[in-house]
Order: C-alpha cells, then structure tokens, then sequence
C-alpha cells in the first residue's frame, strides 16, 4: 500500500494502520487544482467560436474532431506535468537551460505571439459575455472586462489554492449553462455517437474549421503552464513521491480534461441541433445569443452569455499566469502583471474599435494557435526524452514515438490548410 495513505502508529498498536477514507479524500483533493486551471483554456471563448461556426455548418460532423483533440490534450498536459514534477522547472525554464540564449529568445517570441492569440480570444469572450447580458457597449465592456481580470489575478498574491477555487467554480458556471442548454436542445443522439466515432471533413471550409477546433483545445500556452502549476504541490522530491505526485496529477488531468470535453461537445452538439436543424448558419455570437432566445427560450440564451462571460474572464485570468510563465522562463524577464494585461488587451481593443466581427477573429485566432502548436511540443520530446534531465522520469520509446505522430499530425494538418487556403479551397 501507498506509504502516502498510511496514518501514524496508534498508542495502543506498533501497526500502521490504514487512513479513514475521509482522510484519503482530502489528501486526494490536496493535488486537485492545475488541471482545472489548465482547462479553462480547452473551453474558452475560441472553442465557443469554432464549435458554434462547426455545428451551425457542418451538423455533428466534426465531433470526432473534439474527441481526438482532447485525448491529444491528455497525453500533452501528462507529459508537461511530468516534466515539472521530474525536473523542479517549468518547460520554459529547461529550455533556458538546454538551449542556445538566441534559440530562447526566438522560443520566447513565438510563444508571446501564441499568448496573444489566446489573450485576443480570452477578452474578446469576456466582452461579449458582458454585452450580451447587460447590453453595455462593446468599449466599455472591454475596459471592464480587463478590470475583472486584474481582481482574479490580483487574488494570486494570496496563493495559488485561491485562484484555482475561484477557476474551479468559474467552470462548474460553464458546465452547468451547457448542461442546461444540452437538456433544451434535445439533439440526435444516434448522430451524436456515429459522429463522435467516424471522422469526415466534408469540405476545404470543414478542415479550416477542424483546425482551428484543434488550436483551440490543445493550447500551447497551458502547456507550458501546467509545468509550473504543479510545482506548488512539489514537497517530496524523492522519487517514490515525485511518483505519487504524478499519479495524483494524472487523476487530476483525466478529471478536469474530460469536464472539458463534455463542455466541448455540448457546445458543437447544441450548436448542431439547433441551428444547423433550423437552416440557420451562424455567423457572429450575438446572432447566436439573439437566436437562442425564440429557438429555446430566455432561458436557453442567458445561460449561453453566462458561460460566455464566465469562459472569458477564467481564461483571461490563466492567460495571464501563463504569460509570465513563459517570460520568466525562457528569457528570465519580469514585467508587472498588471502592465502585462493592459498590453494584451490592446488588439483586442482595437478589434472592437474597428467594429471586426468578433466570431470571425476568434476563429482565425485558433487557427493561428494551431500553427504554433507543434513547438511546444517538439521542445517537451527533446527535454522529456534526456534521462539526464528526467531521471527514471525520462519518456519512454513509446512516449516518444505517440508524442512525434502528434507533432506530425497537426504539422499535416496545418500544411492541407495552408494549401487549400492559396488554392482557393479553403
């Protein structure tokens, strides 16, 4: 039995005996939290673009996409968190130390450039949320978007266990809009599972669209994150709890990843079933939010501002933590936080200033994180892989080898894009 679920010595007893399972579950909820973090970003306002455009087009023909997506999420968010338990460094930081400075700073760059694809989609999801519920115009919307942000990470100062809480209870919101808009959408469900198992990409425009759903929910900026994250809980550094640790972690990732899923296919689900069944293409939120309303009710569309302003401001707040991540790591800068968000706030200012739809900058916004996405994960295989680095944590041949094929994959997948973009296809 694991040493971590054994109590002290009785007074009357020279035996251990076993923990109440009370205590179990608290030890267990001890490790719960970088996860739920993480995920804020597989479910935030860029998946609500690309799932909505996705089932208003093309039915339920893209879940398998979001299927294999999320299990892609698990095996990366593992191997991340892996990474940070084995070494004692975020991913950034052994980059710092494994490569050139000059190859830290182009590293440093493309991932800023990723963060602020992901700050775009993040605020511009909180700006809508806001304007949908309460019909405050866009500009200022934005202004107060990016001053909830600065209350959710101002409450970092206080501990990480904090914001986790407050993220945790920002996706239970979430979860709970989707579940409600599931229950009044009543879709197929037999075209849900044949979906959700058989893939197709019905035309050029489906593929741009499964691209961006996929830079949508494998995100690079949490995978540098998580990294960092789990490093709060590293008190035993020996091996044996470095390997609880992880198994601890695991529990965590298939948690919190599957939560996301679900949130994930009930946005392309009921985006499917109710405006691609009423011939209706979709093609800005706030067509989507006025739809709801006569489709299935006040209640329908409230719920889908809620999740969408919820999305945006839990996400905005994990962009941000991200952003620092990365600075710190590959390049050891430190700014504000503070001077960091208004920073990144400003493309999207100047996307609601120029009146750009909101939808169609979300949806490019993802597809840009796609293309940005195979690095993160090529510099994981090259650290993950040195036993030097790693210990007895270093990765597998196999490891190596499903890690390589998703690289692969998603490079494929970007460079049928590319063509059918300047072909006209697309």
């Amino acid at each position: 039995m694991d040493l971590e679920f054994t109590c002290p010595r009785t007074i009357m007893q020279n035996k251990p005996v076993e923990a109440s399972p009370k205590n179990k579950a608290l030890k267990f909820m001890r490790f719960l939290g970088p996860a739920f973090v993480v995920s804020v970003a597989y479910i935030d306002p860029g998946n609500f673009a690309t799932n909505i455009s996705g089932g208003s087009k093309f039915n339920y023909a893209l879940i398998w996409v979001i299927l294999w997506s999320n299990l892609m999420a698990i095996f990366l968010q593992t191997m991340s968190a892996k990474l940070g338990i084995a070494t004692g460094h975020s991913l950034p930081e052994m980059c710092a130390k494994v490569f050139s400075k000059k190859v830290n700073w182009f590293f440093w760059v493309v991932a800023e450039i990723g963060a602020m694809a992901t700050d775009l989609a993040e605020f511009l999801g909180g700006t809508l949320g806001l304007y949908l519920l309460f019909h405050i115009p866009m500009l200022y919307a934005g202004l107060l978007t990016g001053l909830l942000t600065f209350m959710i990470c101002y409450i970092e100062k206080y501990g990480q266990k904090y914001v986790e809480v407050i993220i945790t209870i920002l996706i239970a919101i979430i979860s709970g809009a989707y579940l409600m808009e599931l229950f009044l959408a009543k879709p197929d469900w037999a075209q849900v599972g044949i979906h959700t198992l058989i893939p197709s990409l019905p035309n050029g425009e489906a593929v741009t669209i499964a691209v961006g759903m996929l830079g949508a929910t494998v995100m690079p900026h949490v995978i540098y994150l998580h990294s960092q994250l789990v490093q709060y809980r590293c008190e035993d550094t020996s091996d044996e709890g470095k390997l609880h640790h992880l198994k601890m972690e695991k529990i965590d990732i298939i948690i919190a990843m599957n939560i996301a899923f679900f949130v994930n296919a009930a946005m392309l689900v009921v985006s499917a079933a109710v405006f691609f069944r009423n011939g209706m293409v979709v093609d800005t939120m706030e067509q989507a939010h006025q739809s709801l309303q006569p489709l299935l009710g006040s209640l329908s569309s409230g719920a889908f501002g809620i999740a969408l302003l919820a999305s945006g401001l839990s996400s905005s707040a994990v962009g941000t933590m991200a952003g620092q991540t990365i600075m710190k790591g590959f390049v050891n800068i430190s700014i504000p936080v503070n001077l960091r968000r208004l920073i990144t706030m400003l493309p999207a200012l100047i996307i609601i200033a120029l009146g750009i739809n909101p939808l169609d900058a979300l949806v490019l916004s993802q597809v840009a994180l796609s293309f940005i996405l195979p690095l993160p994960i090529i510099q994981m295989l090259v650290i993950a892989g040195k036993k030097q680095l790693m210990g007895n944590f270093a990765n597998k041949i196999w490891v190596q080898i499903v890690g390589m094929a998703i690289a692969s994959v998603i490079i494929v997948l970007n460079a049928v894009l590319l063509y059918l973009t300047f072909t006209g296809q697309a």
